[in-house]
């Protein structure tokens, strides 16, 4: 079971649009070792996870599927901000849509040449479910063989792999926007390789200097530094409204990155940042409402805002 916060689980910046960023961003999203691959993988591991005494493993896989969630979330935010108008159009939200913008711009017309077309044909300038050539994401991606170990090391690879091509991604561009989720997710996804290294570790495997895949300088990228001062590479969250994840019992001691960092595992959630809806895109005419159907929204909005009786109880933090 599942909730659902209206918070960010990280602060994206602002910056202009840029839909070739927003492409890139899309293998992230949608590709073979994107985030809807990790919070479906994981999420089907936990699912389908059998064997009480390694309970510790399953809420470890659990709990990062869970922020994988989280991440998709973010992502896909990411992406509809950076194609959320278009850079150096001029053209005022109240303006007729066939009305040109600075220098004769038309609202559209960098879609011809820029990015992905389908963002504005098919998406309204927002995220799809596909990698950055277009291909939709496929459940064939997921893996789950029922074997702890294999499961363990497919999925620290899967995590070292979406670490290398995010730092990729983050040399495509020089947009706030963009690099501020790119920033945040390779510190996370090295959180998320120590969590697997770590419960390799208890099976046997000792990675010397292995990890992280793949090394990178933390003065090279400023914004992955400022997240790896605040320790976030070496943090996991449980998600456990009820307090009673294992988790912690494998993520502690040394960081398997042999940075001198230690393992914690003593949060539920990170605080978050407010989560905020773009405003309509008429030239997309997205969502067009009209005079009726606002007082409709209005009219149901009043009743969403009675007051609603907690039905699991308190939350008990840690």
């Amino acid at each position: 079971m599942y909730f659902h916060v209206q918070s960010l689980i990280h602060d994206i910046a602002q910056d202009e649009p840029d839909p070739a960023a927003a492409n890139a961003l899309q293998e992230g999203l949608g590709g073979q070792f994107g985030e809807m691959r990790t919070m479906m993988q994981y999420l089907f591991q936990a699912m389908n996870f059998r064997g009480p005494a390694a309970k510790p493993y399953r809420d470890l896989i659990q709990g990062i599927g869970t922020e994988e969630i989280s991440h998709v979330e973010l992502i896909g935010t990411t992406i509809s901000r950076l194609l959320d108008g278009s850079p150096r159009y001029q053209g005022k939200v109240t303006d007729p849509v066939d009305k040109p913008g600075a220098g004769g711009a038309i609202p559209l017309e960098l879609a011809l040449s820029k990015g992905n077309i389908h963002h504005y044909l098919v998406g309204a300038q927002g995220a799809l479910p596909v990698d950055a050539v277009g291909n939709p994401w496929s459940g064939s991606y997921v893996y789950n063989s029922g074997n702890l170990v294999l499961d363990l090391l497919y999925n620290l690879m899967l995590e070292s792999t979406g670490r290398l091509q995010k730092c990729r991604i983050y040399e495509m561009t020089e947009n706030k926007t963009a690099r501020s989720t790119i920033s945040y997710l390779i510190v996370r996804d090295q959180a998320h390789e120590n969590g697997y290294a770590k419960a390799l570790e208890t099976l046997g495997v000792n990675w010397k200097t292995l990890l992280p895949i793949p090394k990178t300088n933390a003065e090279k990228f400023p914004e992955v530094k400022k997240l790896l001062d605040l320790g976030l590479h070496s943090k996991q969250y449980t998600f456990d409204l009820a307090t009673q994840s294992e988790a912690g019992k494998i993520y502690q001691g040394l960081s398997p990155s042999n940075d001198g960092s230690t393992l914690l595992a003593d949060e539920q959630a990170p605080v978050g940042v407010p989560s905020v809806i773009a405003p309509e895109r008429l030239e997309e005419f997205s969502p067009g409402l009209d005079p009726e159907l606002m007082e409709l929204i209005q009219a149901t909005a009043d009743l969403e805002m009675a007051e609603v009786d907690a039905s699991y109880g308190p939350v008990t933090g840690k």
